[in-house]
């Protein structure tokens, strides 16, 4: 995992998420961009915020990829407007004001209990049985959340009862590094 996307990096990207979803509720689907910095053409999950309004708006992502971070990026982007299942797919009068963020992952470490979790750091992905949940790590900082209410909501996310994180369940951690439009450096980078 590359952790120091350059802000070039991160603005390309930014810029590529924000075109791909203004062409998919505007126009359909995107022709292919070529990008061509080696950064941007590894292999490596992402996650893909929309806000609107300071409200979340939608967010997909994937852990794994056989494309290269950028078109990933851009698959998640219009996912995440469209395809959100807590939300319906985002119109024209949406696309006023909306703001991304992206969460560039490392892969996914299995931990062999919840005492390994480190709040402010890492992510949580939860599997038990057939049900799945993820939160990513910034959930918890802007939750203000302790590291057993994280398991908690990630429990909940999967579908699960709060507390049952506890037993059977495999528990995995990651890092990403999380930029977006309203970061004071980004921000003068994008507007």
């Amino acid at each position: 995992m590359n952790e120091t996307l350059n802000s070039k990096d991160r603005k390309l990207l930014l810029e590529l998420a924000r075109e791909a979803i203004t062409s998919a509720v505007l126009t359909g689907p995107l022709p292919a961009s070529e990008v061509t910095a080696a950064e941007l053409l590894g292999r490596q999950g992402c996650f893909v915020t929309i806000k609107l309004n300071g409200t979340l708006r939608g967010c997909i992502g994937n852990f794994h990829s056989e494309k290269p971070l950028y078109q990933l990026v851009q698959e998640m982007a219009v996912s995440a407007a469209t395809r959100d299942p807590r939300f319906y797919p985002m119109k024209e009068e949406d696309l006023d004001g909306f703001e991304l963020e992206i969460s560039v992952l490392s892969p996914l470490t299995k931990i062999s209990g919840p005492e390994e979790v480190v709040v402010g750091t890492h992510g949580l992905y939860l599997e038990k049985n057939f049900s799945r949940g993820v939160l990513l790590p910034q959930v918890a900082v802007e939750q203000g959340w302790s590291r057993e209410v994280f398991l908690n909501q990630t429990a909940l996310k999967a579908g699960l009862k709060r507390d049952d994180w506890k037993e059977g369940a495999d528990l995995y951690v990651f890092t990403a590094q999380v930029f977006g439009e309203d970061s004071p450096s980004e921000a003068a980078a994008i507007r």
